[in-house]
């Protein structure tokens, strides 16, 4: 298993591939792609084999890169409204 620092380095941003979007490894697979076909009820198998390019640790990645947004996510109060 790669540690977290290792698997964030498997996404990438780079504004000439597909808008900037977060992707994995440079492919023209988005982390967003992935997440959303997984929510979908498509099995990391199924992605595995439609798209034979990805690895297994790029789901770990994605999961580690999400993971990440979310720590750092941050609410404030805007007020109570009656």
């Amino acid at each position: 298993m790669l540690n977290t620092e290792n698997l964030l380095s498997r996404i990438t941003i780079n504004p000439k591939i597909m808008i900037g979007k977060p992707t994995i490894r440079g492919m023209r697979i988005t982390v967003e792609q992935i997440l959303r076909a997984l929510s979908g009820g498509v099995s990391e198998q199924e992605l595995l084999e439609e798209y034979p390019e990805l690895e297994k640790e790029d789901f770990q990645a994605v999961f580690a890169y999400v993971t990440e947004l979310v720590e750092e996510e941050q609410v404030f109060p805007v007020g109570v409204f009656a």
